[in-house]
């Protein structure tokens, strides 16, 4: 049953949140974007509150997840992550209030190492299988007769499960956005409550996709299409893409995006089908963007997190709610808090973010006057809605510290477990989690241990930009008087949040 909050606006009882994978706010339509079309996504902006200062906060794929679900940024803590022992998913407490919550995802990292805990307290999951790492298939489809290739001969898991997808329909995208639409026509009006929560793996690479979404922005390109981007920068000025190849690789994610906008446009569907509009929050949202050349940058190298990458796109779509723009500065963690606030629950861990309901309904024009976001092992960055300072370490890249009981990173199917994150050993002592009483494994970091790759390239130095007046990011101030200012500011929301002293120490800020 529907609420009221206190400025008379109906609280929805449902919910139903989008998260779609590496979405370039710049290439929508609704965001200014003319390069690839989003026909679907644009009409969702239609009826949706459109974010414009929205912006990641833990990074990259399952620490963006942690923020959305568990509502912590955990980037200053622990490079990569399951749900820990000591707190609960959204979902947990969802279920004691009562409502029903599905998950339908095609996301590989949610069921493989690092990722566990996320899915189990969904009242129903749906996985839909076979892509990018998924260990789906043990070999390929002896019938087919080829796929799209990159530029580096490298078995992966998808290269086993791309020849069985026999026509668009069998696409993982395809299919998990078929299967929410699927769970709406069955279950609206069957349940008091729900939540539904897509994680749709597009459009993550690899940027593979059956025609006319193929050819659909590069016609001309001869051979098989080039759908693993590297993750370098400078891969242009370093010869290891050229000019028509970027250019295919870039066409390759705009068929992609195009393939999931098309499949997203059936969603809606099937909430015009079964009125959901009257009753229903609908949040579209992303963990990052994903580097396509901008800067001659690709993938998402260990660089410091420039637009492209951190300032992504949010809608968001109330009952009651006349659709437009919001410019509060905001970020993922938000999303956490603005469910709790909608289905009226509490978590039990320390929580960093602030509902988005109260901007929605006019009650509040801000929510938060700044936010961090980053990679663990990388620089930290701070935002506050005109600046963005990266701070990167000040000598050598230690000490780094990981506070975690469950001990995990991403999976890379190439790299073995000692050299994708070492084993604890005799240094890790026991802590309290920032927040908590809970004991928690504390690891320090020297130079000698290997980090996870996306921590290993070189650093820059410092990064100071103001957004407001170089939005692309060309003038970097950073020696300047207004650093000093940005970097006590860092210093002092580090400390409001409880960072380790590591991470003072490593960025030179103690």
């Amino acid at each position: 049953m529907a609420r009221t909050d206190e400025t008379g606006l109906k609280k929805p009882a449902n919910a139903v949140v989008i998260l779609l994978d590496s979405l370039n706010r710049h290439m929508l339509g609704a965001y200014g974007g003319t390069e690839f079309a989003t026909p679907h996504l644009d009409r969702f902006a239609q009826r949706a509150t459109r974010f414009t200062n929205h912006f990641t906060g833990s990074l990259p794929c399952m620490p963006a997840r942690h923020d959305i679900l568990c509502g912590a940024l955990d980037f200053l803590w622990r490079p990569w992550g399951s749900v820990e022992i000591w707190e609960d998913a959204i979902t947990y407490e969802l279920r004691a209030k009562g409502v029903t919550t599905q998950l339908i995802s095609d996301h590989p990292h949610l069921f493989e190492t690092g990722g566990e805990n996320y899915h189990v307290d969904f009242s129903a999951w749906d996985y839909q299988r076979g892509h990018e790492g998924d260990l789906w298939k043990t070999r390929p489809d002896p019938s087919w007769a080829g796929a799209p290739q990159f530029l580096f001969d490298r078995h992966m898991p998808y290269d086993n499960s791309r020849g069985w997808f026999k026509g668009e329909e069998d696409f993982p995208g395809p299919r998990t956005m078929g299967a929410a639409a699927r769970w709406i026509d069955e279950n609206a009006g069957h349940h008091d409550r729900f939540m539904l929560f897509i994680d749709e793996f597009d459009p993550h690479e690899p940027f593979d996709t059956p025609e006319p979404y193929a050819s659909m922005y590069d016609a001309d390109w001869e051979g098989p299409h080039l759908i693993w981007p590297p993750y370098i920068r400078g891969a242009i000025e370093k010869g290891i893409l050229d000019e028509r190849q970027a250019r295919q690789i870039r066409a390759c994610y705009g068929g992609k995006l195009t393939m999931i906008d098309a499949w997203f446009g059936k969603l809606l569907d099937a909430l015009d089908r079964n009125n959901l509009w009257d009753d229903t929050l609908v949040i579209l949202c992303t963990d990052h963007g994903h580097y396509l050349g901008e800067k001659d940058i690709w993938g998402k190298p260990g660089v410091p997190v420039y637009e492209p990458l951190g300032h992504i796109p949010l809608m968001l779509a109330h009952p009651g709610v006349e659709p437009g723009t919001c410019d509060a500065l905001t970020t993922s963690v938000d999303l956490f808090a603005t469910l709790a606030d909608l289905f009226g629950v509490e978590a039990r861990q320390r929580t960093h973010g602030k509902s988005l309901l109260p901007l929605l309904s006019g009650e509040a024009a801000s929510v938060r006057d700044w936010l961090l976001t980053g990679v663990w092992g990388r620089e930290v960055h701070y935002i506050d809605g005109m600046h963005k300072y990266a701070r990167a370490p000040s000598d050598s890249n230690a000490p780094l510290a990981m506070l975690s009981n469950r001990w995990s990173t991403m999976p890379t199917h190439v790299l073995t477990r000692e050299q994708e994150l070492p084993l604890p050993d005799d240094r890790a002592f026991l802590d309290r989690m920032p927040g908590s009483d809970v004991p928690v494994i504390h690891q320090p970091w020297d130079e000698s241990d290997a980090v996870p790759f996306w921590a290993r390239a070189k650093f820059t130095g410092n990064h100071l930009f103001n957004l407001s007046d170089d939005p692309v990011e060309e003038r970097n101030l950073a020696g300047t008087a207004k650093e000093k200012e940005l970097a006590e500011a860092l210093e002092s929301a580090l400390r409001e949040l409880e960072a380790p002293d590591a991470q003072f120490t490593r960025l030179g800020l103690n």
